[in-house]
């Protein structure tokens, strides 16, 4: 099992899956992370942030670790290839970064979001609130620590993400 921050690219459970490993989409936060792996016996957990937890580093994020595997999967690979084109076959989406608004009342502005878009896709509650549709996903979620509510968006291509993170914003913003 590969836990990961429900705020990830799509392309992370399907590359875990092509891997034969088993997703297992998690809160986020270091603490909902780290729990979930312990509860599940993970192997690896990963966050969005670039936070990288290891089972056999007791479940602690070490961005040491991380770096020594990725120069190790470097050293597999032909002496010409370069890191970026080695992971530029994982930029299938295209991701808005997380935005944040100053609202003032998040659960009304999370409720306007929902009445939008939830008739388009899937809604999940795990995290915030999450719409997903075979194109693109969506989720906002308030700080909690403060008056903030956090957007991410993610579209099979860059006029898909850009038309749902411009409508999103708006109903946000209003």
């Amino acid at each position: 099992t590969i836990i990961y921050s429900l705020i990830s690219s799509r392309i992370v459970p399907e590359v875990i899956r092509s891997n034969g490993g088993v997703p297992s989409r998690s809160r986020v936060g270091h603490s909902f992370i780290k729990a979930q792996m312990a509860e599940t016996g993970a192997i690896f957990g990963g966050e969005h942030s670039g936070h990288f937890y290891f089972r056999d580093f007791w479940n602690a994020d070490s961005g040491m670790l991380a770096a020594l595997y990725a120069i190790s999967a470097l050293g597999h690979t032909s002496k010409s290839a370069t890191f970026s084109s080695l992971i530029s076959k994982f930029r299938k989406y295209v991701s808005s970064g997380e935005i944040n608004s100053k609202v003032a009342d998040t659960g009304a502005a999370m409720a306007k979001v929902e009445e939008r878009f939830a008739h388009l896709g899937e809604i999940d509650r795990l995290d915030g609130l999450t719409i997903s549709t075979s194109t693109w996903w969506l989720n906002v979620r308030p700080s909690n620590t403060e008056p903030l509510l956090r957007l991410n968006v993610e579209g099979d291509d860059d006029a898909i993400m850009c038309r749902i993170r411009d409508e999103a914003l708006e109903v946000i913003r209003q």
